[in-house]
């Protein structure tokens, strides 16, 4: 029975393939093939006016579409809609896959090569430092510039007035450019062997050897985060001596002051004979009243 189920199944396949096909359900599906095709090969979202002049006759542009566009509901690629244009556009749930991160790399400026280049050859340099060879003041972005791209590091300060930053090449600067140590740098003649310099050079013009070593020159001081650590036990120190400072001159103000409430107490103390010449001042206002009397008598008459 199973073989003869098998048998019944094959036959009405082979039928079912042999049966003739519409027309009208070959004709569409021409013009799916062909809408298809169009919008797979356009470089830009295609209107529906532009599909349907290569459709043939008698086909609806708009339900071919609908068909297309349920067809691929289920694929990676959907059919769309945006507006009054058809395109295919990557699944919603599958964009994540197709995402990629690139760093777009940015062209350096003139002002910012030029401040490059200085600092790379009169390291440790500061600002001004930089201005009065360029001959012209930078912005303070250039330096941003460079710092972002770290090839340009804070080296520490100058000791000179102000006490300005001193820059200097980082490891980054090497690695970028391909080279071992600062000193690889081209020198004068191999500036001029490049054709980097035009002209006659002035009388004694010479490039200056780079170096970046790590520790500072003598002309330099640590920067702020650096010199905290070393300063600390110091400001400690003073901070403690100043408490203590302030400790004694309290207790001696302390002491000062007992001594003068103890000399008010000692000055306010009645002596043994002030009672009688208090006595003696008061039997004198007395006598002094009739006297007066006497003078306002001698006025009258």
């Amino acid at each position: 029975m199973a073989e003869v189920a098998r048998l019944y199944v094959e036959a009405m396949a082979v039928e079912a393939e042999s049966a003739p096909v519409p027309a009208d359900e070959a004709l569409t599906g021409e013009a799916m093939r062909i809408a298809e095709a169009m919008l797979f090969a356009a470089a830009e979202p295609l209107e529906e006016g532009e599909i349907a002049r290569r459709m043939p006759e008698g086909i609806a542009v708009g339900d071919v579409l609908a068909r297309l566009k349920q067809d691929y509901a289920s694929r990676g690629v959907n059919l769309v809609r945006v507006g009054k244009k058809w395109l295919f556009r990557t699944a919603a749930d599958l964009g994540w896959l197709l995402s990629i991160d690139s760093v777009e790399p940015k062209k350096l400026s003139k002002a910012a090569l030029e401040t490059l280049a200085i600092i790379a050859y009169h390291q440790p340099v500061t600002r001004a430092e930089i201005e009065d060879i360029r001959g012209v003041a930078i912005s303070k972005g250039t330096l941003d510039v460079l710092l972002e791209t770290g090839w340009v590091r804070l080296r520490g300060r100058r000791r000179t007035p102000g006490r300005p930053l001193t820059y200097g090449t980082s490891e980054a600067f090497l690695l970028h450019f391909g080279l071992e140590v600062i000193g690889d740098l081209p020198g004068l003649e191999e500036l001029k062997g490049a054709g980097l310099f035009e002209g006659a050079l002035p009388q004694g013009f010479a490039v200056p050897q780079p170096r970046d070593d790590a520790t500072l020159m003598e002309d330099e001081d640590p920067l702020e985060s650096d010199a905290r650590e070393e300063f600390q036990d110091l400001g400690e120190e003073m901070e403690a001596d100043a408490q203590a400072e302030t400790a004694q001159d309290g207790e001696e103000v302390l002491l000062v002051e007992e001594e003068f409430v103890e000399e008010a107490l000692v000055e306010d103390e009645p002596l043994a004979g002030e009672p009688a010449q208090n006595e003696a001042s008061e039997e004198e206002a007395l006598e002094d009243e009739p006297v007066e009397d006497e003078a306002d008598r001698e006025v009258e008459d």
